[in-house]
This record gives structure tokens, sequence and C-alpha cells, in this order.
């Protein structure tokens, strides 16, 4: 002792980061921490600790956190090397053990519920009485799935997900079915349903996001044969052979990242957290990007074609809307769209309305203010029909608008996370289908995103 505050424990450590000697509860907390006397620190953050003091060679002390059991311990350690810069000596001055808290179950469910949409292959949107209204996935092996639910739009998703060993014949409390097991035809993996409810307090559900999930990794698909030379690499490099195998890996990395962000795994600094959470925007940011990339292969691509049918441009408005209600929320950001009465006979692919549609208001929610409204419009315009995304953000000079639709034009963006390509490929898509995408702007008085596309003729 050196008239320094009192030291409630000592230990000894080697320049391999090695603890040689301890006293409790120091030698307690290190051997039920998964270590070993003598061995590696085996307490997290006294081993980033002792790193630092070991490479800068000076005296470092400050406040670590550990998980003991059931117990969060908070202690002020002290790092001090010895004159040949190799080991040091460990002196804990404050030692506090209190019960870990504990948190609300609304916020374990969110925390669930968001790692499961990381992991999610297949989501859809279901109305109250559960029946299918839009399903997006990107997995070649629930292709078929995907297909039949978008053909099956209206039915009840058991028609297509039947969960195992169900012998209720009745329709299921959603409650019920919410971590069901679920057969999926054509696929050798073990699958489950989450249901998360869109609803208000004291409300019953008024609709439902469906997410299907896996705990196996997706099946390795053999290499296609080599195609000749200069054919065929352009347009399935990204969509057929990236996207797929890194769509899982990627996800898992989000959700690892996400876990450690919220500390879920235990009691974190916060510089780590922060850390962690760049990771998983960077894990977003690379998946939407593989996105982007997949979904222009496809539309610049010989002999790309849409698949037109009968839609309805106002349901296929307000089922875009409900998707991004919630993050429109989050950025306090509140979307006008058209009434339950509103109804717009189109001629156009409806997963390809709604793709565009996706893009266009998630811009707009991008850019609008804080307490401003995006407005969502359909309707008739002269012999087609027209949706209008409008938002009150900035604007857009006429330079901009005549490059806005460019290839990778972000308008002098670097921050956003974007890709360039989202409005690219929704004019590509639009145009395919016998419509156009268009812009209205002016500096300051927001901008208007136009989709005109084929009225029905029998609607």
């Amino acid at each position: 002792m050196n008239g320094e505050a009192i030291t409630l424990a000592r230990a000894l450590c080697d320049g391999d980061n090695r603890l040689l000697e301890a006293e409790e509860p120091l030698a307690g907390l290190q051997l039920r921490s998964g270590g070993e006397l003598p061995g590696t620190i085996a307490i997290p953050e006294l081993l980033e600790l002792v790193r630092k003091a070991r490479r800068f060679r000076f005296r470092m002390g400050r406040a670590i956190n550990a998980l003991d059991g059931g117990k969060a311990v908070s202690a002020w350690v002290e790092v001090v090397p010895d004159s040949a810069g190799e080991g040091c000596e460990i002196r804990v001055r404050n030692w506090q053990t209190s019960a870990c808290p504990t948190e609300d179950s609304a916020t374990i469910e969110q925390r669930r519920q968001a790692t499961d949409r990381h992991v999610a292959e297949l989501s859809a949107r279901l109305d109250a009485r559960q029946r299918v209204l839009t399903v997006l996935s990107d997995s070649p092996e629930l292709a078929a799935l995907t297909a039949a639910m978008e053909a099956g739009q209206g039915r009840h998703w058991t028609e297509f997900l039947p969960p195992e060993n169900a012998t209720h014949q009745q329709p299921l409390h959603w409650r019920l079915l919410d971590g069901a097991r679920v057969t999926v035809p054509g696929s050798l993996r073990s699958w489950r349903v989450s249901l998360i409810p869109h609803m208000q307090p004291g409300f019953d559900p008024d609709g439902f996001e469906l997410l299907l999930l896996s705990d196996q990794p997706p099946a390795v698909i053999a290499a296609p044969a080599a195609a000749p030379a200069g054919q065929g690499l352009r347009t399935s490099l990204v969509g057929q052979d990236l996207a797929p195998v890194l769509h899982q890996p990627i996800s898992r990395i989000i959700a690892n990242a996400e876990t450690i962000r919220t500390r879920l795994a235990g009691p974190l600094p916060d510089d780590y957290a922060q850390y962690a959470q760049e990771i998983a925007h960077a894990g977003r940011h690379l998946l939407d990007l593989l996105k982007d990339l997949g979904d222009l292969e496809v539309v610049e691509a010989d002999g790309f074609h849409t698949a037109p049918d009968r839609i309805d441009l106002a349901e296929v408005c307000r089922q875009a809307a409900g998707i991004l209600n919630v993050r429109a929320r989050e950025a306090g950001v509140l979307i006008d769209a058209p009434g339950q009465g509103d109804h717009v006979p189109a001629i156009a692919e409806f997963r390809r309305v709604l793709q565009i549609l996706l893009n266009l208001i998630t811009n707009a929610i991008k850019y609008a203010p804080q307490g401003s409204h995006v407005w969502l419009t359909a309707g008739r315009h002269g012999d087609g029909v027209r949706a209008v995304v409008t938002d009150a953000g900035p604007g857009l000079t006429p330079a901009d608008q005549a490059k806005v639709f460019e290839k990778f034009e972000r308008l002098g963006r670097s921050g956003d996370g974007g890709s360039g390509l989202g409005l690219f490929i929704s004019r590509r898509l639009a145009r395919a289908m016998g419509g156009e995408l268009s812009v209205e702007s002016a500096p300051g008085h927001g901008a208007r995103f136009i989709l005109d596309l084929p009225a029905d003729p029998q609607g």
C-alpha cells in the first residue's frame, strides 16, 4: 500500500494476458466466467483493460462490468504494468454486486421481433383474419411457395404453410399459431412462423406480419454449368449466384450485432455497443445493395417482361403505406393513403407496382421533415390511372430532376446508405408495364413522384 485507496483484491498477470494468481472476489469471478487459475483472463472488460495498459505501458484505471450468474458486478480496477512492460499487477479498489436489471416483456418481445425480421427468408402481410395480402422473398428455395401465395392472395396463410401436427380444423387464434412449426412443400429444412400483430392497445389486431424462419442453413446449390464466354454471366451473377448464398450469413451477422448492441448478452461499454450498431447498419446496407443489384440485372436482361394482371391501384397504395407505417412513425412522419372506399382498377403486375411504391414512399420518408406528412393518392388520369407520392422535403432543382432516374445517381448524397439504383429500377419496371415514372418538384416545395399505368378497360 502507498497511501492510496484501499485495495480489496490483487492479481498478477503475465505477458500473455494470463492470470497467474488472484485474490477473492476476483478469483471467483474468473472461475465462474469459464476461466482457470492460472489461465487467460475470462472477464472481457478486464481483459481489454489489461491489453491497453500493457500496450501503452502506463497505469490505467476504470470501472468494469461483468455478469456473475444472476448478478451484475461493477468494480473499479487499476492495472499497473511492470517495469519490463510484460506482466502487470491488477488492483481491485471497489466491488459491488446487484441483481441483473430485468426488462419488461414488451422490450423483450420487440427485440425478438427485430431478430426474427433480420433472419426471415420470407415475409408476408396478412389482414385481420390472417389472409394473405402480400408476400416478399428472395430465397430460391421458397420461389414456388412465394408464387403460390402471390397467386392465392385472400386465402388463409395456413393453406400454404400447414402447421405440423395440427388436428384442429377451425381457424386457430393467432397466439396459438405464433411460433408454430410448419411444413414448406419441397423443403427438407425445419421451419417455423412468427406472427407479429399490428394493433393498438385495447383493440384486436387489424393485420399481421408473418415471418418464415429456419434454424438450419439453406442447402448449398451446385454451381450451374459454365455458359459460353460472354453469355449468361451478366444476368445471373448477383441475383442467382451471390444473393441467395450471402443473404443468410449477412442476416445472422445483423442479428448477432443487434444482440450485442442491445446488451442482450451482458453489460458492454457504450463504444462497443455503438460499434455493434455500425456493424448492423453496414449489414443492412449490404443486403439492400445485393437486392438492388439483383433487380438491376433483371430489368436490364434481354427479354425482361412483367406479368400484368387486373389490380386495384388504390389497394396497392394502402398496402404499401401499411408496410411502411412503422418506419414512418419512427421518423416522425405520417402517411396519408387512399381510403378503403377508393378503387382504381389497373392493368399491371401487383408485385412490381408494390415494389415501386415502397421505393417511392421510403425515399419520401427519408427526406420529409419530422412532423410532416407523406401523401399517397391514386385515381384516373386521362386514359390511364395514376399513383402520386408527395412529400414536404427540400425538393429538387430542374438539373436534379433531369438526372434523378439515372443509374447510381444519388445527387451528391453519401451518408444515407442508398445505392442510387432504386429510382432507375422503378422507372424501368414502370415502363415494362406500359407506364411511366416521373417527378415534379421545385426547391423548397417538396417533390411529387408520379406513377402512370394502363387502366383496366373492364374496371
